[in-house]
């Protein structure tokens, strides 16, 4: 077995109550209970929380947190980033405790991205119930969704997430115009052990200030996705990206901007892959329809 799924998300920010109006009345999450001090806590299931948000300087994506089987997978993987010349802290049992799992180290990848890798997820009794409405979020083995990340030593860095268990499942270079001398714009986009198109995905880009490029959430319905869309526009919160659907994973849904600055997308409806079998494809355009960026209108 490899990487299971992303699990959690740990953001800084000095606007603690824009990321609760946010994450509780545009996007539908849950407030988790039972954080440290200072730290809030947000669910989209039965997991303690998914974002965790701690007060800081910056506003930015710290890290993403990804799942492994066991005990024995873990401390497998700490050898393998060791040997890859990264950078291993090991969780104490106190943070482990307050991460909802059993254990967990800390790294980054070549291009600075922040990582936890972790096992034996919990779970909480108390029904998840969204406070905007959500049917649901899907999750489960298919995990939180996915973390884009900008990763300008790209070849190192996917070579990094190659040697740690992620499998490549499209290699694309997109050109958002009609310029045929455009030199477009690489991308890689990665699986976990599990049916998520990708749990990864690595951008030949500079790295920005907000830690990331965006995190992907799956709802359950289009009407899910719409009513998010609605709640997006009448908040005013900046849009990124017009509802569409993109070519490699099939996802219908748009992209918002998020307190920190990196977008969040909101989609339904992916394809569902077998990791096992999937022959890795190549695209030179990221939507079938839609998706008009804020930058090209």
């Amino acid at each position: 077995m490899g990487i299971k799924a992303l699990g959690y998300v740990v953001i800084e920010t000095t606007r603690s109550d824009a990321w609760d109006d946010y994450l509780t009345g545009i996007v539908g999450a849950m407030r988790g209970a039972g954080g440290l001090a200072g730290i809030s806590l947000y669910r989209i299931d039965d997991r303690p929380f998914r974002f965790w948000i701690e007060p800081g300087t910056a506003d930015r994506l710290v890290l993403a947190g990804y799942e492994v089987g066991d005990a024995g997978e873990l401390a497998l993987l700490r050898g393998k980033v060791a040997a890859a010349g990264r950078p291993v802290a090991d969780g104490s049992a106190e943070e482990a405790r307050a991460r909802g799992v059993s254990a967990f180290f800390r790294t980054s990848d070549p291009s600075g991205n922040g990582l936890e890798f972790f096992h034996g997820d919990r779970r909480d009794t108390v029904a998840f119930v969204s406070p905007a409405g959500v049917s649901g979020f899907v999750t489960g083995d298919m995990g939180m969704g996915h973390v884009v990340f900008a990763a300008p030593a790209f070849d190192e860095t996917h070579g990094f997430y190659e040697a740690i268990g992620f499998g490549d499942t499209d290699v694309a270079r997109f050109r958002f115009s009609e310029d045929p001398a455009d030199p477009g714009m690489g991308f890689t986009f990665m699986h976990a052990d599990n049916g998520r198109h990708h749990s990864v995905a690595l951008g030949d880009i500079p790295q920005p200030p907000s830690g990331c490029v965006h995190i992907m959430l799956e709802m359950k319905t289009q009407l899910d996705v719409g009513r998010c869309h609605d709640r997006m526009r009448q908040a005013n919160v900046p849009e990124s990206a017009t509802l569409g659907c993109h070519v490699n994973d099939r996802t219908f849904g748009f992209y918002m901007q998020s307190p920190a600055g990196f977008d969040l997308e909101i989609g339904c409806d992916p394809l569902v892959i077998d990791p096992a079998t999937w022959v890795p494809t190549a695209h030179c355009r990221p939507s079938e329809w839609g998706h008009v960026w804020a930058w090209q209108k």
